[in-house]
């Protein structure tokens, strides 16, 4: 069994993860706990990879504050639509970004080729690896001694309860398996305490912890008519955090950091 190639899916990918309500909330999820331990580097120019980040929308964030970021992807489709966005804008704002392109299995990335980053970026991949804590397992050793690790991953037990209070039994029952996946439906999503438990054995602790939509996947089909998106928003990122919560989101997003660090 391979893992997930995008390239069949680039344009419908990148139109579905950040183009609709729920990509902007898992936009400005991720963003607001990446910018709170940015503040840890204080100025500094910091050496980023993100490892299997399709099209970027992450790594052109960080590459305009000044950082150097590398993207890798599996995907030549989905870096062709980074490379277009990237010089799209630095024609328009006559600047340049600093950001590589590889195209590569992030399995293939080692210490010894690339070195080590000050943070690693792996948002939205493990669930679609075939071995996901062994793949993680590798991207950590990227991680500089006092650098940090960005992990987003689809939470297996919030799929579990979105389809119950869907009413959806037999899909639950048949432990998710149905004759015909969705395109963009995960394969391998992941328990948030198996996750936690490999952590623990990589010598990584928790620098922050969020669920990414704990609200909106839940809201009834039709909404009050003057209910606000904004507000919306402002609710996911007051409750993201809450630790009640937490396992709630479709998503989670763990920072880590080494122990010792």
């Amino acid at each position: 069994m391979q893992d997930k190639n995008f390239d069949q899916l680039a344009g419908k990918f990148a139109k579905n993860i950040y183009g609709t309500p729920k990509g902007e909330v898992r936009a400005v999820v991720i963003w607001r706990d990446l910018s709170q331990v940015l503040t840890q580097f204080g100025d500094s120019k910091l050496r980023i990879l993100d490892a299997g980040g399709g099209f970027g929308f992450f790594s052109q964030k960080l590459a305009k504050l000044g950082h150097s970021v590398t993207l890798c992807d599996i995907s030549s489709e989905m870096l062709a639509l980074a490379k277009h966005q990237i010089e799209t804008y630095q024609n328009e704002h006559q600047t340049q970004l600093d950001i590589e392109l590889l195209h590569a299995p992030i399995q293939a990335l080692n210490p010894t080729e690339h070195g080590q980053y000050d943070i690693v970026l792996c948002h939205a991949v493990a669930e679609w690896l075939t071995d996901a804590k062994t793949t993680l397992a590798q991207l950590t050793q990227l991680v500089k001694p006092n650098g940090l690790f960005s992990l987003m991953f689809y939470n297996k037990e919030a799929m579990r309860f979105h389809s119950l209070i869907s009413g959806n039994f037999d899909y639950v029952a048949a432990d998710f398996k149905v004759k015909k996946k969705v395109g963009l439906t995960p394969t391998h999503p992941l328990y948030i305490d198996e996750v936690r438990h490999w952590l623990n054995e990589w010598q990584m602790v928790l620098v922050s912890q969020s669920g990414v939509r704990v609200i909106h996947d839940y809201l009834k089909t039709h909404q009050p008519p003057n209910s606000d998106f904004q507000q919306l928003i402002a609710m996911e990122l007051q409750y993201s955090q809450h630790p009640a919560y937490i396992g709630l989101g479709r998503y989670v997003h763990f920072i880590c950091r080494w122990c010792d660090s």
